[in-house]
């Protein structure tokens, strides 16, 4: 998965959930639908703003982007759409660009949409999704985490409000604590109520549609009582209509100095998108085609620029709400297109009416739900590395950002991985009683090596960080033997790869236990490893003789050698 050499799968997956799509699945995506419109809504026109683009463009991204993604996105459960970091990556990127205003700005975000759906199509063609393979279990949960305090600590302006007069985790949190007299009462009862009884209800009937529930009630609340002269915020105006399907007007060159900044937005969607894939896909026991994705990302983009919109990924927080909500396929994705337009031509009043506090609480409802403490637990009862990886992923991105956090997550990923790669497990092979086979001696109290045989196992591929602890421990298990070592056979079972630095030390292994008189000889070796150890020469000095295909062969072999070389002292 994910190589360059995979043919690409041109089959729509919108064919695959619409063919194995159940009638009972139909309540929890239509209602996921509704409930992720009410609150996509008012969050693409802020993003749209934060892009730098007018409010109404967010939502035709949406749309576009939305429809794009339903027919060939693998993912069942992700929303995608304008969100915060690619809208802040665009207000970046064209900020950048001199001579850029007015309608100009607007056509070259679209522009920026259109390249990136260019590079992420290029991307699946090339097969560069291996990226996303280094995205581990505890990354996973750690990124989701650090996402879900994001979004509560970004929503306590609404909850309280508060206008936070800050950016980022710890600045907003930081000045929501020194400013809670500006905390307005009534909108912070809308808020927590709301929370609470969502959280009550989701215990007590946890198919219900909770956040629906929710949103609707506390939106009836505020009208009866009349909670807006009292300073509960609502929505307030929604543009009416879409913009019309089109392409940008920019020139080549144009397009050409978009490039650059396409490449980083294009990462930072597609790794958003299988983080966010992969966590709720966990969940349900599915999986997403990471190399799908890039595709989808790609057509995602190309429906937001034809729609005049900026460039979109996936947002955690709809794809928990409507995940809480009980979407489970992509039908989701379409009730909220419908519903979308549905809304902007036809229930402005109602949308206009919403209260941002009771939308805070939605938000911070599905928040909770990222939060997976057991899946902690498990991680530390594994290994307590595993653990310290997942909480280290959720600090980074609460510290230096979302993208910053996932780049520093992937890092720790690569370094635990080479860490115990660089020491592996490695084993002195003998004969069990009553054990077929052979096996490591410090696993079982009776088993015993061959006398003069040494049959060693490194468990693990030999390359640059481990040639030089290879070599010392292959060393010191002869050193360290009972009966003087007179073969020494390597079991390269594990050593599935092998480069040059490596290959010098199973030379230099080779030379010093010849010059000692030590037979050296191979086990087990795979045809891709003589492949790569055949240009060095070794396998000629060791001798093809000495190259055996299984243990029982290398044993029968250096029993014969003993008939004319002499058993050594306390042979059987």
């Amino acid at each position: 998965m994910g190589s360059s050499h995979e043919r690409p799968d041109l089959r729509p997956p919108v064919l695959s959930w619409l063919r194995g799509y159940r009638r009972t699945w139909l309540r929890g995506d239509v209602l996921a639908g509704v409930t992720i419109t009410a609150y996509l809504i008012p969050q693409v026109m802020a993003y749209a703003e934060v892009a730098g683009v007018p409010a109404a463009v967010g939502l035709s991204a949406a749309v576009g982007s939305l429809l794009a993604y339903a027919l060939l996105g693998s993912s069942p459960q992700l929303s995608v759409g304008p969100e915060s970091t690619t809208a802040l990556m665009t207000a970046a990127a064209l900020g950048s660009v001199p001579g850029i205003a007015g309608d100009r700005y607007g056509e070259f975000a679209a522009a920026l949409a259109l390249v990136v759906a260019g590079v992420c199509a290029v991307s699946w063609l090339g097969g560069l999704s291996f990226v996303s393979e280094l995205l581990s279990r505890p990354v996973l949960v750690g990124y989701l985490t650090g996402i879900a305090a994001i979004m509560i600590v970004s929503q306590l302006g609404n909850l309280s409000g508060i206008t936070v007069e800050a950016d980022g985790f710890l600045p907003e949190l930081a000045y929501v604590a020194r400013h809670l007299d500006r905390a307005d009462a009534s909108t912070l009862a809308v808020g927590l109520v709301t929370l609470a009884g969502m959280l009550v209800l989701a215990a007590l009937a946890p198919r219900a549609p909770v956040a629906l529930i929710g949103m609707l009630t506390a939106s009836a609340v505020v009208a009866w009582f009349d909670l807006e002269a009292s300073g509960v915020a609502v929505i307030g105006s929604v543009p009416a209509g879409l913009a019309t399907p089109g392409l940008p007007e920019v020139s080549v060159h144009d397009v050409l100095s978009l490039v650059p900044a396409a490449l980083g937005v294009a990462f930072v969607g597609y790794t958003d998108n299988i983080l966010t894939g992969r966590a709720f896909a966990h969940r349900r026991e599915q999986r997403i085609d990471p190399r799908r994705e890039l595709l989808a990302l790609g057509a995602a983009n190309l429906g937001a620029g034809l729609m005049h919109g900026f460039p979109v990924s996936s947002s955690g927080s709809r794809t928990a709400i409507g995940d809480a909500a009980g979407g489970r396929t992509q039908l989701t994705g379409l009730v909220t297109v419908a519903a979308t337009v549905i809304a902007v031509l036809a229930l402005r009043p109602v949308l206009e009416a919403f209260p941002t506090a009771a939308l805070g609480a939605v938000v911070v409802y599905a928040a909770v739900r990222l939060i997976d403490l057991p899946e902690f637990r498990r991680l530390a009862h594994f290994r307590r590395s595993e653990l310290l990886l997942a909480l280290t992923t959720t600090a980074a991105v609460l510290v230096v950002g979302v993208l910053n956090g996932i780049v520093v997550a992937v890092g720790l990923s690569v370094f635990d991985l080479m860490r115990r790669v660089a020491r592996p497990h490695d084993a002195v092979e003998g004969f069990v009683p009553g054990v077929p086979g052979m096996h490591d001696i410090s696993d079982y109290a009776g088993a015993e090596p061959v006398p003069g045989l040494m049959i060693y196992r490194y468990d693990s591929p030999l390359f640059f960080a481990n040639a030089e602890n290879f070599r010392s421990r292959a060393r010191a298990a002869v050193a360290e033997s009972a009966d003087p070592v007179r073969w020494f056979v390597l079991n390269t079972e594990a050593v599935v790869e092998v480069d040059i630095t490596a290959a010098d030390a199973l030379e230099t292994l080779r030379r010093e236990l010849s010059e000692r008189g030590v037979v050296f000889g191979l086990v087990r070796m795979k045809m891709d490893l003589r492949d790569e150890l055949a240009p060095t020469g070794i396998l000629e000095r060791i001798g093809e003789q000495y190259l055996f295909p299984t243990l029982p062969t290398a044993v029968a072999a250096y029993r014969d050698w003993l008939r004319t070389h002499g058993a050594p002292s306390g042979d059987a």
